[in-house]
């Protein structure tokens, strides 16, 4: 018995590097999948969010990010600035507001060829009262949060 909890020990150091992996911060991942899986591009092509697929998949900013068809990932693989959402994919007014928050993938808006997502359909209607004004508050609160 005691030599069986002693070799289950001496594994846990062997274990806990895999196990310790820092999750990409400024980037709203889960498991290292960008936006749940939802594909950045397809709110810019057919005005609505749709999940992708893990076979057309991209690596970006530290994520994988997936899309629903060949032709987005190379849309996004040729121009990633255009198509990634603003603050990392995260609520673009809980980072006007100082923090981040998951989204609702039906709460977004594209503001001047960006993409902002939004935690719900109440917090979206908050944002759009001061879009430019939370914009503004968001980017400069964006360096400090983007690594929190």
């Amino acid at each position: 018995m005691l030599r069986r909890s002693f070799f289950t020990l001496a594994a846990i150091p062997f274990a806990t590097p895999a196990l310790a992996m820092p999750r990409i911060r400024a980037v709203n991942n889960a498991a290292g999948i960008a936006l749940r899986g939802f594909d950045t591009v397809v709110w810019f092509t057919e005005g609505a969010p749709r999940r992708g697929s893990a076979a057309f998949a991209a690596d970006h900013a530290g994520a994988t990010w997936h899309f629903a068809s060949a032709a987005h990932r190379a849309m996004f693989e040729a121009n990633p600035t255009a198509f990634a959402p603003a603050f990392g994919g995260f609520c673009a007014f809980g980072v006007a507001r100082g923090y981040k928050v998951d989204i609702d993938p039906e709460a977004w808006h594209i503001e001047a060829g960006t993409l902002y997502l939004n935690y719900d359909r109440g917090v979206q209607r908050q944002w759009r009262r001061d879009i430019p004004g939370h914009i503004a508050r968001a980017t400069a609160n964006w360096p400090r949060l983007a690594e929190a």
